[in-house]
């Protein structure tokens, strides 16, 4: 962690493009980065929401990041720029820094086949398997309890967290990093109905895991019971996501907590999963689409649609369904006014 003043803060945000301007003491040091609620003396923070800006009276920050005509307390330096969030972001990454790691070397206590091919400056921690036939890349960090099957083909500068598990004949890209529990590769649902019992099918695909890729915790990929499950370049999962078997996922997708797609889903590019949806077999999610929380989604969707709701449906059609909800009980009120003043006319007729 190192210390910088605002001016130096302000010059690096410009270099990244952020048009910046400081507001008070340029000369202001800063060791950290913190939440506007925390942020103490030598910290700064950001407002990027507005449900936040009552905050900026109450922090203790030294400064804090700020949009361009956001209003701001009397005697609070701030740094002005039009992407708040954007700019915490490249500050945040100079001060602090990515995380580091241990540094093991090559670990005796790992298990290593002799027919394992592992790439220059690996980090393989204690209690390692990487079996028979493995290649592993330059610069890869393998914390303790992995394991890592036969065939496997892992590329440069890949993050195994504790505990991860990759099957046989998986194919990780360049940078991966998979947080601690998360399994690549494991059987997926494949039976088969035979005299009132299932029948295993072997599973004799694979999974495959291109660049740039991020899973959170305890994340599950079935390999293909044919052919491969596949995840896109620069797609990121957070915690327990689970993927079917042979779904593909296109590139620069964001699945949050607890999505579960079933197998042979394709799904296109920038596609966004928030919290808890699940996603039936054998559909097509067009590119750019996103599928709001705790939504199911039970038919395909066409690209570029925005979707909410149990069955998902067009997000404007979803909120007009709430509304009519809402209005259910004075609905249900007229109805029985109503059919108590039918049945008053009809007995005036009867009685005429």
């Amino acid at each position: 962690m190192s210390s910088i003043d605002l001016a130096e803060l302000s010059r690096i945000l410009g270099k990244r493009g952020f048009d910046c301007e400081i507001v008070g003491d340029p000369g202001t040091e800063i060791r950290s980065v913190n939440t506007l609620e925390d942020a103490t003396s030598g910290e700064i923070s950001f407002l990027a929401n507005p449900k936040y800006r009552q905050q900026l009276d109450t922090t203790r920050a030294s400064a804090v990041i700020v949009g361009r005509d956001d209003q701001i307390p009397e005697g609070l330096t701030v740094i002005r720029c039009a992407d708040p969030y954007a700019a915490i972001t490249v500050a945040i990454i100079h001060i602090h820094g990515y995380r580091e790691h241990p540094q093991w070397g090559r670990d005796e206590r790992a298990m290593i086949d002799a027919s394992a091919t592992i790439g220059d400056n690996a980090n393989i921690a204690p209690n390692v398997t990487i079996c028979r036939r493995v290649t592993i890349g330059a610069n890869a960090t393998i914390y303790p309890g992995c394991f890592v099957g036969d065939d496997v083909t892992i590329g440069d500068d890949v993050i195994l967290y504790p505990n991860v598990v990759i099957y046989d004949g998986s194919c990780l890209g360049d940078r991966v990093a998979l947080h601690s529990g998360t399994v690549v590769g494991e059987d997926g649902l494949g039976y088969v109905p035979v005299d009132g019992a299932w029948f295993k099918i072997p599973q004799i695909g694979r999974v495959v895991i291109e660049d740039d890729v991020e899973m959170g915790a305890c994340c599950t990929l079935n390999r293909a019971t044919l052919g491969e499950t596949r995840i896109g370049r620069g797609t990121k999962f957070s915690d327990g996501v689970v993927i079917g078997h042979g779904t593909k996922v296109g590139q620069h997708c964001m699945f949050v907590a607890q999505v579960g797609i079933a197998g042979s889903v394709n799904v296109g590019d920038n596609v966004s999963l928030a919290g808890q949806v699940g996603v039936c077999g054998h559909l097509e999610i067009g590119a750019g689409v996103t599928v709001g929380a705790k939504s199911v989604v039970y038919a395909s969707i066409p690209p570029g649609q925005d979707y909410l709701g149990y069955p998902a449906v067009e997000s404007r059609a979803y909120r007009k369904q709430v509304a009519a909800a809402r209005r259910l009980p004075d609905t249900q009120k007229r109805l029985r006014d109503l059919e108590r003043e039918v049945e008053r006319l009809r007995s005036r007729l009867a009685g005429a």
